[in-house]
């Protein structure tokens, strides 16, 4: 359960921004999460939950945006996998053209952004 160590960095990395805005309340993160990364949406969302029940973070919501995986091979090809193509037991993703057959490499989808946070901060 990786998640909850991934969660962990990023909120205490939220909790320091927060500070040098000296934020009062947080309503919503969004965060961007690819396709490859191999992170479970529900596990994540449950380790929002427990790590931020007795901080700033209390009571704001979790927006995860799916991003979708990308791949690259030598013979031209740039584009996704459909969601079963490419796929060996249901989550791992097997690099191989769709096009070609050939070997591919991943240029999307490896993402997990903090993309937006949407707290009350004071008037200055």
């Amino acid at each position: 359960m990786h998640e909850f160590s991934v969660m962990s960095q990023m909120i205490g990395d939220i909790i320091e921004e927060l500070k040098k805005w000296n934020a009062a309340k947080v309503e919503e993160v969004v965060l961007e999460l690819g396709e490859f990364t191999m992170l479970s949406e529900e596990q994540l969302r449950f380790g929002y939950d427990v790590l931020t029940r007795d901080n700033i973070l209390k009571g704001s919501k979790l927006t995860i945006v799916p991003i979708k995986g990308a791949i690259e091979c030598a013979c031209g090809y740039k584009g996704g996998m459909s969601s079963t193509e490419g796929m060996l037991h249901d989550s791992v993703p097997i690099l191989e053209c769709p096009k070609c057959g050939g070997v591919a490499k991943i240029i999307g989808g490896r993402e997990c952004i903090v993309k937006n946070i949407r707290a009350v901060v004071p008037d200055v």
